[in-house]
This record gives C-alpha cells, structure tokens and sequence, in this order.
C-alpha cells in the first residue's frame, strides 16, 4: 500500500500520542490478533506503519524550527511517554496565530511575533499531504476555518479533531463536497472516554425500558486543554459538542449536561470523568448510576484518530468528496448526524469494505 501522508496543525498533547503511537505500533500486521488500543490492526489495507508524517505546524515558539519528533515532547505538552521516537526530518512549522491563543493562555502557549507564518497551503501541495489533522485548541473558530480552507486549496482530506463545527456546517461540507475533498468531524469521541461511556450506558437504560429523568458529566484535567477551556468564551462549542452527544441517544425530554469543569494543573493529561444517570424502573422506582471513569486524555483520542486516518485515505482512493457520514458519526461527537454508536460501526465497516 502507498504511505498515507499527513500534516498536523497544532503539535499539542494529542499530537505527541498519535505520533509515539506510529512508532509503538509500526510492527503490527494484518492479523486477527487483538492488539490493544487498536479498532483495526488493517484497516481497508492500511497499516498503522503507512502513516508518515510530513509536515507540522505550531505557533509556540519552543516548538516552531525543530524536528516532529522533538517538538511533541515540548512544554507545554505533558501527556505520558510510552514510546520513543525516531527523528522525522520533518521541521514545525510557524502558523498563522489568529484566535488560536486566548488571552489568558499567552503564558503558556509562548509566541514569538518575529517568526513569520508560512503559506500553509502551498506547505501542504510540496509535502504531498494527503491529509490535515487539526489539533488546535478548543474555541480557536477563525484559525480552524482558515486551516480547513488550506486544506482546501492545497486538495488536502481534512479530519477536525475539535468542536469548531466544519464537518457539521453544511456549507463548509458542500465545499469540501464540490472539491471532491473528505472531511471528518467534529470533536474526536475518544476510544474509551466520557462521552462513549456515557452515551453506551444511556442507550442501554433506553434499550432495557427504564426513563431517564436527568444525567450530567462533569470533566476535570490539568493539560493545556483544561486550561484553556476555563474561559468560558472558548467552552460554548464544546459544551454543545459533548451535551448534544448525550441527548442524542435519548428519545425524551430530559436534563442533560456534558461539559469541562475546571483545570487542576496536577492532574497534567489525566482527564477525570465524573458521571450520574437518574433513572426509573419498574413501577417508577428511582434508580442511579454514579460512576467516576480516569483516563489519559491524549493517547485515548489517538486510539480513533489512527483509525479516522485510514478511513479519509480510503475515501481519496475512491476519489469520495465530502462529509464521510458513517465516520463522523462513529468517531466524532458532532457528526452532521447523530447514530447510535452500533448502527454507526455497522456503516462503518460496510463502507470499508466497499
């Protein structure tokens, strides 16, 4: 198989597990040994070895002038280390600023005014990505779009890891439709985090005949992320990502909240899920579910993010334009339209097998 090229924007946490785990991963061949943290050890022909990285763009400047390999394990990136990393030769690039540091972030996210952007798209056409990954922080709307408009004109897919609303916005879908392009999103539903724990234990009290009378999950975690989401100018989006994730898999009225709720620095990538369901059974008796779910932010993202990758290649072989429906859905939690996560696998996997 031909490698799968890909660009990232926004060499953050996320970015620094996705690519340990091209390393922690490269040996593992199409078998039906279960591999954990992978969905698919092939996927459509492609392995985890086929993904190259070839280009990378930041606006830190810790960051910006050195090789990949270096940059993902710069501050303010705090995730775990479970792999080293061979060095890429592929140098990080500066990127256009816009909204993609909040005011209040200006002391970690440290910007150099003197490095001037590159031009993106034509970055992308001389590296012969195939795909853009953006990665950039939560509320970052201006900056999001002009990536995804690079992507555009250099005839890039595009996966939107965040929830700016691309892939949900029919009229960014509809140019990434006339340009015979695919795009995945929005706001990456990690392999085993809050919002696919809470919808699969919501489905299933639906399935079984008990009534939801409300639910909430509150997120705490110490990463930039975290941090950056206690302005709440920059958390609408995301609030609406993650409660609309939810709600969608209840079929009534009922109070549903979903959202980050604070930064504690200690916890670093740690992300700590508190969740509770109320409920009624038999005869209206009430009932709860309580539970408290721990996690590594970043490499619980790239486990779908692999994933996602391979499934964007294969919509540019097909020469597919558009928003890839079963994907956004399975993947992300603001797809153009909400599945049950079953159903969603099920057109997922049709659609790798052609």
């Amino acid at each position: 198989m031909a490698k799968i090229r890909v660009a990232i924007t926004g060499v953050g946490n996320c970015a620094s597990s996705l690519i340990q785990g091209l390393e922690y991963y490269k040996h593992v061949k199409n078998s039906g040994e279960l591999v954990p943290g992978l969905m698919h050890n092939s996927l459509g022909g492609y392995l985890i070895s086929d993904i190259k990285p070839v280009a990378a763009f930041d606006v830190d400047r810790r960051k910006v002038g050195t090789d990949l390999s270096e940059a993902i394990f710069s501050e303010p990136n705090c995730t775990k280390k479970f792999s080293d990393v061979s060095e890429f030769d592929v140098e990080v690039m500066k990127g256009k600023v816009l909204d993609g540091v909040a005011s209040h972030m200006k002391d970690y996210f440290k910007v150099d005014e003197k490095q001037k952007p590159v031009d993106v798209a034509s970055e992308l056409r001389s590296s012969k990505a195939d795909i853009l990954i953006n990665y950039l922080p939560v509320g970052s709307d201006d900056a999001v779009k002009w990536y995804a408009s690079q992507a555009l004109e250099a005839g890039c897919a595009f996966i939107n890891c965040i929830p700016v609303f691309i892939a949900s916005d029919k009229k960014w879908a509809e140019k990434f439709r006339k340009a015979k392009l695919p795009i995945i999103g929005d706001d990456i539903k990690s392999l085993v985090g809050a919002t696919i724990v809470h919808r699969a234990l919501t489905q299933m009290i639906v399935d079984r005949g008990a009534k939801i009378d409300s639910t909430y999950q509150l997120n705490i975690g110490g990463n930039t992320d975290f941090r950056n989401m206690t302005d709440q100018s920059r958390l609408a989006s995301k609030n609406i990502s993650k409660t609309e994730s939810v709600a969608s898999q209840i079929p009534y009225d009922a109070y549903v909240y979903a959202g980050p709720n604070g930064c504690i620095d200690c916890l670093n990538d740690n992300k700590i899920c508190h969740l509770k369901i109320d409920f009624k059974l038999f005869g209206d008796v009430p009932a709860y579910i309580d539970l408290k779910l721990s996690v590594e932010d970043s490499p619980n993202s790239a486990g779908v993010v692999v994933d996602a990758i391979r499934v964007a290649k294969i919509a540019l072989d097909r020469k597919i334009g558009g928003v890839l429906l079963p994907a956004s859905a399975y993947f992300m939690k603001h797809p153009p339209a909400q599945m049950r996560d079953s159903d969603a696998r099920e057109k997922l996997e049709e659609f790798i097998r052609g």
